[in-house]
């Protein structure tokens, strides 16, 4: 399992979010490294995001999540297109796990276990 995960859930159906696409990226001075992609399972989790070659540093990571395909699948307009969240890794060794509330007109995250 990757080190860092992540889940989402459509709260407007009540259902995990399957086949969100997502981008992991570690933040620095002047632009971002691509670290891991891929999409939601049926249960809505990502469980091997980070590419087998990369590895985890501390510093700042971004998780974006492409909002805008998963709604248009379900003949749902949507306000937001994409949801990028930004989080500090402290501790490379920990597992962090970050979920996503997502509706059409909102979304919640949290870090999770």
């Amino acid at each position: 399992m990757s080190p860092i995960t992540t889940h989402v859930l459509d709260t407007t159906h009540g259902r995990p979010a399957t086949g969100v696409f997502v981008r992991l990226e570690r933040l620095r001075q002047g632009g971002a490294d691509l670290l891991g992609e891929g999409r939601t399972d049926a249960d809505g989790r990502l469980r091997d995001l980070l590419h087998a070659d990369a590895t985890l540093s501390i510093g700042p990571h971004r998780l974006t999540f492409d909002t805008a395909a998963y709604f248009e699948a379900l003949g749902v307009q949507a306000f937001y297109p994409t949801v990028q969240i930004t989080f500090m890794v402290h501790d490379p060794s920990q597992h962090l796990h970050v979920p996503l509330l997502l509706s059409p007109y909102g979304y919640s995250t949290y870090r999770g276990s």
